[in-house]
């Protein structure tokens, strides 16, 4: 098909009173990768539908070998095992925690690695030359080794600004239990039960104390607490559980889904750039296709790209509709070259919605099309694009109406309109950075809840364009070109 030559293109919900209960009556399981295979095959948003004192028991606490689950000390990142051996030298106990933990059970690369360690933060700055403290209100550590950030967090920091941090009821250590009660509040702190899991690396154990394994075998996610308040709590959980559940292929449980669609809308409390990172993550790391569905389907997208879903909303596209179209089939094959280790520039996701836009508002030929992704494809030579673009035989798919059917087009004409698409692409990425004309887009679209939102403005998009690629005529092309590039390398 023509266009596609583009190619770039908790357990737990538990309450206060059972986790005092945790601390009188903890039970601790060492345990094989089986025991995620046995565990209740009962399913609800509690995990306790038919337990009558599920006010009074506690979840089980589980402590599992790290070998048994299949994970191995190569799994990590060089950098990161350097971060690791550097603060465990100094005596200081150092965990992995969060996405990188489950990434690593389910075989996948994390996308990077979070530290937790007893050091505190200027002690971990006093460890490595290249680290700076970073953040007023939740400070962590920036470690540099070579071209790698690893970020580092201390318990004693995440301990001051718990708004969960749990003690025992006599307040004096008694060991490992105090240890577990230690690694328990930092889990507490965590968005979904599937992300609170730690892993010493030394002692090769993984703490699961929120049930998060069980809720990996079940393919769910799901938050720590209850949803609403937890939504409530940091309303960017609202991306980022989207984005696991795209990411992963996971389904994301009922209280959860209720809640993440009826407060979709708190995101717009959320600073700009915070929301371009979460839809940058999204989109650029390999999880697109699934994430614009999942966006859709809570009604989150037409907060975050509005034109995008006046565009679904135009073509009758329904919330569980399991069939695609062009704006999905672009991100598909952008899909098939990214992964979380290897993403591509947020401006080359940016440029498939404009390029993308411009057909959408106004169809063009097959070879149009192609002769501009050939261009973009071999560095912006448009003339020779043209050139193998009139020895094409090959079919488009006929089921797009972004594309027209297929006609004859000398070799002048098809370079004009190759030109004309540019600079139709060029217009419609000043319109979808116009937060004047996203209002007034989606108001012909009164279907759609409407939203003027523009997270990236055109001036931080220009300062990643190619300011020495002189040669190319527009700045349109040069911006496809040059991130198109980036991802194909």
């Amino acid at each position: 098909m023509a266009v596609l030559t583009l190619g770039f293109a908790c357990r737990s919900h538990f309450s206060v009173r059972p986790l005092f209960y945790c601390f009188s009556k903890v039970r601790f399981n060492t345990v094989s990768a089986a025991a995620i295979e046995t565990a209740d095959e009962k399913d609800s948003d509690h995990h306790d539908k038919d337990d009558s004192d599920k006010t009074s028991k506690a979840p089980e606490w589980k402590k599992l070998n790290s070998k048994d689950l299949g994970i191995t000390s190569s799994m990590i990142s060089k950098p990161t095992r350097q971060v690791l051996n550097g603060l465990k030298s100094k005596g200081h106990d150092v965990y992995l925690v969060g996405g990188c933990v489950r990434d690593l059970i389910l075989k996948r690369t994390p996308k990077d690695f979070d530290l937790l360690t007893s050091a505190e933060l200027i002690e971990v700055a006093r460890t490595f030359s290249r680290c700076e403290i970073v953040g007023r209100r939740f400070p962590i550590c920036h470690v540099h080794i070579g071209n790698d950030l690893i970020e580092v967090s201390s318990f004693s920091t995440s301990a001051r600004n718990s708004p969960r941090s749990m003690r025992t009821k006599s307040g004096k250590s008694s060991g490992s239990y105090d240890e577990d009660c230690i690694r328990l509040n930092n889990c507490l702190q965590r968005d979904f039960t599937i992300n609170g899991l730690m892993y010493d690396p030394y002692a090769k154990i993984i703490y699961d104390y929120l049930g998060g394994l069980e809720d990996i075998r079940k393919a769910k996610v799901r938050t720590v607490f209850h949803a609403g308040t937890s939504f409530q709590e940091d309303c960017a959980r609202i991306l980022r559980g989207t984005r696991i559940a795209a990411r992963l292929g996971f389904t994301i449980s009922k209280e959860t889904a209720h809640f993440l669609k009826n407060l979709s809308f708190l995101i717009q409390r959320l600073h700009r750039g915070r929301i371009l990172m979460e839809v940058n993550y999204m989109l650029a790391y390999g999880s697109a296709e699934a994430s614009l569905r999942l966006l859709w389907k809570f009604g989150i997208l037409e907060i975050l790209l509005p034109i995008q879903a006046a565009y679904l909303v135009q073509s009758g596209f329904k919330r569980r509709d399991k069939r695609t179209n062009m704006l999905l089939s672009l991100f598909a094959n952008l899909d098939k070259l990214l992964a979380p280790d290897r993403p591509c520039h947020s401006s080359l996701w940016l440029a498939i919605l404009a390029l993308h836009k411009a057909l959408a508002d106004q169809p063009r030929h097959p070879s149009v099309v192609a002769a501009f992704s050939l261009a973009v494809h071999n560095g912006g030579d448009v003339v020779e694009a043209v050139k193998i673009t009139m020895k094409i035989t090959k079919p488009h798919n006929r089921s797009f109406f972004e594309l027209l059917e297929p006609e004859e087009l000398d070799s002048q004409t098809l370079l004009d309109e190759v030109m004309a698409f540019d600079v139709a692409i060029k217009e419609a990425l000043g319109q979808m950075t116009d937060a004047r004309f996203v209002s007034k887009a989606m108001s012909a679209y009164p279907q759609a809840p409407s939203s003027n939102m523009v997270i990236t403005p055109t001036s931080s998009i220009e300062t990643h364009a190619d300011a020495n690629s002189s040669g190319y005529r527009s700045f349109g092309l040069r911006l496809v070109t040059r991130f198109a590039r980036l991802a194909l390398s």
